[in-house]
């Protein structure tokens, strides 16, 4: 799991990157549980709040830049 410490030291690409391959995780993690079981159902809800996490924190940076 990502610490928000290291979510804040990343650039923006990398976050975007950290994103979409997480949205990526949470498709597949669903389509799972819907066809199969899954072996850790936490994981979707991990995936869920590091996404929360990440759009965060390029909604803080936003406001910054946009104080600026």
């Amino acid at each position: 799991m990502v610490k928000v410490n290291e979510l804040r030291e990343m650039s923006d690409e990398q976050l975007d990157l950290t994103a979409k391959d997480t949205a990526e995780k949470l498709f597949k993690l669903r389509f799972q549980a819907e066809a199969e079981r899954l072996d850790v159902p936490s994981e979707i809800r991990k995936s869920r709040r590091l996404i929360a996490r990440i759009q965060t924190i390029q909604g803080e940076r936003l406001r910054q830049s946009a104080a600026k």
